[in-house]
C-alpha cells in the first residue's frame, strides 16, 4: 500500500513496475549520484539479474551500493523437506501462448534431473501487460493480472514431455514433484505428488511456484510424505539411467 508506505518511511514513494526497473533504470541509479535513493523490491536483491544489473551500472559510476538481503523463494522453498545443496539450476516457466510455446526450460531440467538434483520452477506472472488490440485503436490499456499456477505449469510440463524428442527428462506420471504456494503465510500451501496429479490439486490464490524432484534422500522422503496426494503414484528417484552421467564421464567432461 503505497500510503502506508510513505506514512512510515515519510518520504515519497514511486511504484517502479517491471518496466520502469529494466528500461527506465538509469532513473533509480543516476540520483544517488547526489543523494539517497533506495529501491524496495519483493524478495532477495540477488535473485533477478535486473537488479545485479543496476548494481553494475552503479559501481562503474562510483556510485556506493549497500545491499540489504532479505527472504526469497530460493530458500523457502526447502520447506517442503527438500535440501537446498541438492537442488540445480532454477528455471522459468512462462505462459504458453497460441502461437508461443517455448520449451527452453526443458533441458535444464534433464540436465538437473541427470546429475540427480531437484529443480526449482519459478511461474511465470503477468502484470500490467498491454492490450495490443487496443494499441491498434491508438488506446493504451492493461490487461488484467495473470499468475500461473501450478495446475498450469504441470499441464506445461506435461506438454513438453510429450513434444520433446528424445526427451525422457521426467514422467508425469511417476516422477516426484511437488506444489507450493503463498509461502511464509499462515495459508501456505504444499502438496506432493505426480504431475498428473498435481494438474488437479486447489492451491489457492498466488504465487506459486513448484519443484520436480532429483535424487531424494531417505530424510528428505521421510519429511515430504505428510504433503504426499492421498494414494500418490509416485515413484522415489525414477531418474533415467541414461540420464545421469558417471564418475569416468564426468572425468572425460572435465
Amino acid at each position: 500500500d503505497k500510503t502506508k508506505l510513505e506514512s512510515f518511511y515519510e518520504k515519497e514513494i514511486i511504484i517502479a513496475d517491471r518496466d520502469f526497473v529494466e528500461c527506465k533504470a538509469e532513473e533509480i541509479y543516476l540520483p544517488a549520484k547526489e543523494e539517497n535513493v533506495s529501491l524496495l523490491i519483493v524478495g532477495d536483491p540477488v535473485c533477478a539479474t535486473t537488479h545485479t544489473d543496476i548494481m553494475i551500472r552503479a559501481f562503474d559510476l562510483g556510485i556506493e551500493v549497500e545491499l540489504i538481503h532479505n527472504a526469497s523463494v530460493m530458500g523457502a522453498a526447502g520447506c517442503c523437506g527438500l535440501q537446498l545443496y541438492n537442488f540445480g539450476q532454477t528455471i522459468s516457466i512462462p505462459f504458453f501462448e497460441e502461437n508461443w510455446r517455448p520449451t527452453s526450460f526443458y533441458q535444464k531440467i534433464k540436465y538437473n534431473r541427470g546429475g540427480g538434483m531437484h529443480t526449482l520452477c519459478l511461474l511465470d506472472i503477468k502484470v500490467k501487460e498491454p492490450d495490443f488490440e487496443a494499441m491498434k485503436r491508438n488506446k493504451i490499456v492493461y490487461l488484467p493480472p495473470r499468475y500461473m499456477s501450478v495446475n498450469t505449469a504441470s499441464e506445461q510440463l506435461i506438454e513438453a514431455e510429450q513434444k520433446i524428442e528424445n526427451g525422457g527428462a521426467y514422467d508425469a506420471n511417476t516422477t516426484l514433484c511437488v506444489g507450493l504456494s503463498r509461502l511464509g503465510q499462515k495459508d501456505q500451501c504444499i502438496i506432493a505428488g505426480t504431475l498428473e496429479e498435481l494438474k488437479e490439486q486447489n492451491f489457492g490464490e498466488p504465487l506459486h511456484c513448484m519443484i520436480i524432484c532429483g535424487e531424494v534422500h531417505d530424510l528428505e522422503l521421510k519429511f515430504i510424505k505428510k504433503f504426499l496426494v492421498e494414494g500418490s503414484k509416485f515413484k522415489a528417484n525414477d531418474i533415467n539411467d541414461d540420464d545421469k552421467k558417471t564418475d569416468e564421464e564426468e572425468e572425460v567432461d572435465n
